[in-house]
């Protein structure tokens, strides 16, 4: 690079999938970029095919790219989340100055998120931890991109950040500040923990029609695509629609059927469900679609149990088409209910971690861009500008009303699921979570007089002030000494 030429206004590390994506849609909205990879032989690669002629420098060491930087000079991070994050983070410290920013662009762990600022900061620099959501395509085209870390650092990655990222109708971006440490891969952990479910729902209503119904790919694929013009419209839909329409060259087979039902992971379901385990938050969808990967993926053990476990030999006699009807609604009252999940989790995490979310936002930036994107996301948004503070999703007239005009045809699949021995552990803790949400009084009061009996854990009285806690002596041989009163 010569004296006269312009220095690049962000660098990037790691030239996989999503970096190199996210490289060309950051030049192609304007911006100079350097970049760099481990492995030197991708940054030429890289330079020689999709880079050239292009706006963007190769560099071969993480001195040549800084070098490459406009002060303050933004370095963003995109390889495998953990100690390799941590690893390069200490490699380019030394070659940054006070004011610089560090950038993590990758699906880390959001506690790890909360130490690297704090690291990075006390060395007098910025730390962003940027959740991208889209994929591939997202990343070319426009992702939905959720920062937080130094809140100093936003003035001066937002232009990029806003430009790159996908705008919905009124031209919105996908991106806005999200809120401290964090915040931001909080939050894109919350998203894909609701993609874990939608995608579980997505695949028991899948396989209801083909397993209750006897449908084949191709007819599942066209009322899918029919679904997708409704209330139900949303990304996951449209490339389920997709999948269920395309032919195996090799066999001529529909895909779905030589396609291995073991489904992977890389764990950011897990650590939703284990972040609403640690905040106390009902998450059941979530965790249900968790283990549904994780019961796929036992494929043998169930090979051999399919062989001498017997369920129902129930047959379909109703109305075929009444039922796709009834199994579009469950599909979106359980959805609803997974949303709310996610919500409360947000919610509670907000307290926990003294982050200012605005709920609305989130849903505006999950509207494009992201894999849960859908329609129903403008519906939230509303919700939280008509509420700020709403407690629940369910809570508010729209989803409400949703929920009382789908609930009978929701119960009905389900017992038909059941019926026919069709494993739907998602469309059942989604209907769970709304029967215990509205109940009044729950069975807990038995619980905690078990607890009471064999632990001495103490109870709370309906006729007493709350707060008051209260032993007793059930056996009669048992003394008045009670536990500390505490929860987990």
């Amino acid at each position: 690079m010569t004296s006269k030429e312009k220095k690049c206004d962000i660098g990037l590390i790691g030239l996989a999938v999503m970096g190199e994506n996210l490289v060309l849609n950051m030049e192609n909205h304007g911006f100079r970029v350097a970049v760099s990879n481990r492995t030197t032989s991708k940054v030429d690669d890289f330079m020689n095919a999709r880079a050239k002629g292009k706006n963007i420098v190769g560099c071969h060491s993480i001195e040549e790219l800084i070098s490459n930087l406009e002060w303050p000079r933004k370095v963003f991070l995109l390889v495998k989340a953990g100690a390799a994050v941590d690893a390069l983070i200490d490699a380019i410290i030394p070659h940054l100055e006070p004011g610089d920013i560090i950038i993590d662009g990758g699906n880390s762990h959001f506690p790890d998120t909360i130490r690297r600022t704090a690291y990075v900061e006390s060395k007098g620099l910025l730390y962003v931890g940027a959740g991208v959501s889209g994929g591939e395509e997202g990343a070319l085209k426009g992702p939905s991109i959720m920062p937080g870390g130094s809140a100093a650092a936003w003035l001066h990655v937002k232009e990029i950040f806003q430009s790159v990222s996908a705008k919905v109708d009124d031209g919105s971006p996908c991106c806005e500040w999200i809120g401290n440490d964090g915040a931001g891969h909080f939050v894109k952990m919350v998203h894909n923990g609701i993609e874990y479910g939608d995608m579980q729902m997505i695949c028991e209503a899948y396989a209801l029609m083909r397993n209750v119904l006897g449908m084949e790919p191709g007819e599942i694929s066209t009322v899918f695509g029919e679904w997708n013009e409704g209330e139900l419209d949303s990304y996951l839909i449209e490339i389920t629609r997709d999948i269920l329409a395309k032919t195996d060259d090799e066999t001529g087979k529909p895909m779905v059927d030589v396609i291995m039902d073991k489904a992977g992971q890389k764990g950011t379901g897990r650590w939703t469900s284990l972040a609403a385990l640690d905040l106390g938050v009902p998450a059941q969808t979530i965790a249900e679609a968790v283990f549904a990967r994780a019961l796929s993926a036992i494929k043998d053990e169930r090979l051999v149990a399919s062989k001498v476990l017997a369920g129902p030999g129930a047959k379909f006699t109703g109305d075929k088409e009444a039922f796709l009807e009834q199994l579009r609604q469950a599909l979106f009252a359980s959805k609803i209910c997974s949303y709310a999940q996610g919500y409360q989790l947000m919610r509670a995490a907000a307290s926990e971690y003294n982050w200012d979310f605005n709920y609305g936002e989130i849903a505006l930036m999950w509207r494009g861009g992201c894999i849960i994107r859908a329609q129903f996301l403008g519906n939230i948004k509303e919700a939280y500008d008509n509420n700020p503070v709403l407690q629940n999703l369910l809570l508010d007239s729209y989803f409400k009303d949703a929920i009382e005009k789908s609930q009978l045809a929701w119960r009905k699949v389900i017992a038909t699921a059941v019926e026919h021995g069709v494993p739907v552990p998602a469309f059942s803790s989604a209907l769970a979570y709304y029967d215990g949400y509205r109940s009044a009084v729950l069975p807990a009061n038995l619980l905690q007089a078990q607890r009471d009996y064999f632990g001495a854990h103490t109870y709370e009285r309906l006729d007493k002030p709350a707060g008051e806690y209260f032993h007793t002596n059930w056996t009669g041989t048992g003394g008045d000494t009670a536990s500390t009163t505490y929860n987990v």
